[in-house]
């Protein structure tokens, strides 16, 4: 059950730490490159702080708490069958020490423990296979919610580059007037419950 207890760990915003590039004119983003200091001082800069964003996303936080009872209640799944199997082998090898088991119940026995552990083995690996497809798909919409809100919130190109940081990140500073992640939460926030609602509809 490795796998499966280190799936959620990963459950996070993927793809989100990176540099957001925004287009202010032409077909191509801006190239950062080496500028004299009037013409860089031109360049307009925000950034997102990617910790706030993941403690005040409300959306974010509900799907963790499903993923986490999701992998708890696998976890649980798991452990039944895998204690049933112990305790199979366990009455097993009771009968075999008294002796009042056939040569052939005991080669019975033995073929049905073995499927038994095989069938354990293969019910974990499409547990995992399953959560790691659901977190997969979790993390692309909520990119792609990502890319939009901040889409949307520099259509006026206000801003040539909109950068995430993060505490853990290569950042050392981050001047707070350059901070637009309140805006950020708060768009898709609203844009978590407007989807909710059109879902609601939809039932």
């Amino acid at each position: 059950m490795k796998n499966l207890s280190t799936i959620l760990s990963a459950l996070a915003l993927a793809g989100v730490i990176a540099l957001f590039v925004m287009k202010t004119g032409g077909d191509k983003p801006k190239a950062v490159s080496a500028t004299p200091a009037g013409e860089a001082a031109s360049t307009k800069i925000a950034y997102v702080n990617i910790d706030t964003l993941e403690s005040k996303y409300e959306y974010l936080k509900e799907q963790r708490k499903k993923f986490e009872a999701r992998q708890e209640g696998m976890k649980a799944e798991l452990q039944r069958s895998a204690q049933q199997l112990q305790n199979d082998y366990a009455a097993a090898q009771r009968k075999a020490q008294a002796g009042t088991m056939t040569e052939a119940e005991q080669q019975s026995i033995g073929k049905r423990l073995m499927q038994m552990e095989q069938s354990l083995k293969t019910r974990e690996e499409s547990l995992t296979v399953q959560l790691m497809k659901e977190q997969e798909e979790f993390n692309t919409k909520l990119q792609q919610q990502l890319d939009k809100i901040i889409g949307n919130y520099n259509k006026d190109g206000k801003y040539d580059y909109i950068l995430s940081y993060t505490k853990s990140g290569s950042i050392m500073y981050a001047n707070k007037a350059l901070d637009i992640t309140n805006d950020i939460v708060a768009a898709m926030n609203e844009d978590s419950k407007n989807l909710q609602a059109e879902t609601e509809k939809k039932k």
